[in-house]
């Protein structure tokens, strides 16, 4: 039954990390694993999440399926964490959540619900944008069309462009897809003037927004980095919100995301997550419990929030801490490039501005794993390795 089958490629970004882990150079640099890493090179499990499974370990008597929406108490930490607390759409009920496996799992299940509830709606996605946003959509049957977003010669936004496009073709019922804050794969993020913008734009051609907010915390603060995504939830009368636990929990094996869906009453938001609801049960059933059980833990302890909050900080302040070392020892190797567009950047990912050819005789010469776009994971810079990163870079730009 499989002899007609060809194997497909795989996707470039593991086969790099597979090379660097293959690579016997003890002086090799993995800038291509999307994970949180500390100087050691390592990912480590936060303290809050550790005293969390100890609780759940004195506390948890049993292992029953949760349900299609996950645990119901899990629904209210989504809303809080993505609106803030007593924000009127919870408190009127215009959002309703669903605990999903990951972030992509919620993207997954938004895409079914988009293909089989909203005809003729096509996906608008930044170009670029996170190498498995089109595969998903794709899978679903959804027509996904870019939009303009980064710029090679500024490494910049291209913001002007990309309203441009989007006002050109565009059409009522499609849905736009907007990254909450640190932009995979560029490190380029909307300000919040543009989120006004776009709301604006988006109520008056009849889109559908969907945010994928990733990596809150990451970028300037857990409230800062979404306050774009509260102004549109505020101002549209229907919206997709899917959200990752993975990054600011440190949970990335755990799968632990979220799907929230913003209607323009009770009723609409209701009936969206039953259907949402015939999704999940066709896809996955129901979702795994424990990365959750360890976010409500956290999140329902005052203490423990308050702790958790500083290991993010901590992290995030790690992270745009590198990226300011990483364009002053560039400078001070003498390359010719100006990389200060990369301390501007948020969140793990930055699209350096180096060439394919660049980042070959990287990989080729010096061990060094970025991708082929140019993006590389800022988290895996480190201390030990930032001399060496900066002195192969210097000699491979000139």
């Amino acid at each position: 039954m499989f002899k007609h089958l060809s194997a497909v490629a795989g996707d470039p970004l593991l086969a790099l990390i597979m090379a660097h882990k293959q690579d016997p150079n003890p002086k090799k640099i993995d800038l291509g694993v999307g994970v949180y890493k500390d100087d050691n090179g390592h990912t480590p499990i936060l303290n809050t999440v550790k005293k969390a499974e100890a609780i759940l370990l004195e506390q948890e008597d049993s292992k029953s399926y949760l349900g299609i929406f996950g645990a119901t108490e899990f629904e209210p930490i989504i809303q809080d964490l993505l609106l803030g607390e007593d924000n009127e759409l919870i408190t009127s009920g215009r959002i309703r959540s669903t605990q999903t496996p990951g972030g992509t799992g919620a993207l997954k299940v938004a895409a079914d619900f988009i293909s089989a509830n909203l005809a003729e709606a096509r996906l608008w996605v930044s170009d670029p944008t996170w190498g498995n946003h089109k595969s998903i959509f794709d899978s679903a049957g959804v027509e996904v069309k870019d939009y303009p977003y980064y710029d090679p010669e500024t490494n910049g936004l291209r913001f002007d462009d990309m309203m441009a496009t989007l006002k050109a073709e565009t059409k009522a019922g499609d849905v736009l897809l907007l990254h909450a804050c640190c932009h995979n794969p560029t490190g380029i993020d909307l300000q919040f003037d543009h989120w006004k913008v776009i709301t604006d734009f988006v109520n008056e051609r009849g889109l559908l927004p969907l945010v994928d907010a990733a990596y809150q915390g990451f970028g300037d603060g857990l409230n800062e980095d979404l306050a774009g995504l509260r102004h549109m939830a505020a101002n549209v009368p229907d919206m997709l919100i899917a959200n990752s636990f993975s990054k600011n929990f440190g949970i990335y094996r755990e799968r632990c995301g979220g799907l929230s869906v913003i209607a323009e009453s009770v009723g609409e938001a209701d009936a969206a997550l039953s259907i949402i609801g015939q999704a999940i049960r066709a896809n996955y059933s129901m979702p795994p419990a424990h990365g959750a059980a360890v976010v409500y833990t956290i999140m329902s302890s005052p203490e423990l929030k308050a702790e958790w909050e500083l290991e993010v900080a901590a992290m995030r302040d790690r992270i745009n801490g590198l990226r300011e070392k990483l364009v002053a020892k560039l400078a001070a190797s003498g390359v010719s490039k100006d990389f200060s567009f990369i301390k501007d950047q948020r969140g793990m990912f930055s699209y350096s501005g180096l060439t394919l050819e660049q980042v070959r005789q990287l990989r080729n010469d010096y061990s060094i794993y970025i991708a082929d776009t140019g993006r590389m994971s800022v988290a895996g810079v480190s201390d030990a390795n930032i001399d060496y990163l900066c002195e192969s870079i210097a000699k491979v730009v000139g």
